[in-house]
């Protein structure tokens, strides 16, 4: 029978113990920091959070699904390279940042919410079939405006 073993960040000094967490192997890897050991998908989690942007926001701006989003976020699925840079750009951070291999940038407390940031949410969670028919109504009249 295997013991499981999870690598902690000793507080007193850079060194790692481990811990026996039970039969099932736990493998976590992650960025020590000063609250503690951070996965990726803890900092996806928190980064997302403090963004305001729900689950199914996200996965809409990423064009998958909302439990796509959701296995990101425990650490069932892996990000790519290019999701990375999409979910990076989401949340306005570098990849390094989201990869936690940079610190946090100080940033700026968001202003209120201008009136088309509201409707663009509101947007985000109604059902597909109607995001894409508002899109064809947007689009044309943007292209209508355009050509003007």
């Amino acid at each position: 029978m295997q013991k499981a073993m999870l690598i902690m960040p000793d507080e007193q000094d850079s060194e790692r113990e481990t811990k026996e967490v039970g039969k099932v192997s736990v493998n976590k890897r992650g960025v020590a920091t000063k609250e503690g050991l951070e996965t990726i998908a803890q900092r996806l989690v928190r980064l997302r959070k403090e963004r305001g942007i729900t689950q199914a926001q996200m996965a809409t701006m990423l064009g998958i699904s909302q439990p796509v989003v959701s296995d990101y976020e425990r650490g069932a699925l892996r990000l790519h390279g290019e999701l990375i840079l999409k979910v990076a750009e989401i949340l306005n951070v570098s990849a390094d940042e989201l990869l936690g291999r940079e610190e946090p940038s100080p940033r700026k407390k968001p202003g209120p919410q201008s009136q088309l940031e509201k409707q663009m949410q509101a947007i985000a969670n109604l059902p597909r079939k109607e995001q894409q028919q508002l899109l064809a109504v947007v689009e044309a009249f943007i292209s209508q405006h355009a050509t003007r």
